[in-house]
């Protein structure tokens, strides 16, 4: 009866180091898992931004373009609106040789 005592608790023991062991490696199993996905959240986190930063020097370009292909055009306008200035004045010029 009394093997069977220490029989018992040895094996609660065993049962109790067994049972420690596994909490230990499933903590580190948890501390990596959590190191690699702050990592791979990290790699993600840079990653789209460097790829927001590309787009937006992609938009700034274009915007830079067009404010540009803007510029040309206003020039265009006000030379035409000179030339179209130049030829009302010639021909009220010419009316009032003509009367």
């Amino acid at each position: 009866m009394e093997d069977w005592g220490r029989e018992e608790e040895e094996n609660g023991r065993e049962e109790e180091e067994e049972n420690g062991r596994e909490e230990e490696e499933n903590g580190r199993e948890e501390e990596e898992n959590g190191r690699e996905e702050e990592e791979e959240n990290g790699r993600e986190e840079k990653e789209n931004g460097r790829e927001e930063e590309e787009e937006n020097g992609r938009e700034e370009e274009e915007n830079g373009r067009e404010e540009e292909e803007n510029g040309r055009e206003e020039e265009e306008n006000r030379r035409e609106e000179e030339e179209n200035g130049r030829e009302v004045e010639e021909n009220g010029r010419e009316e009032e040789e003509e009367n």
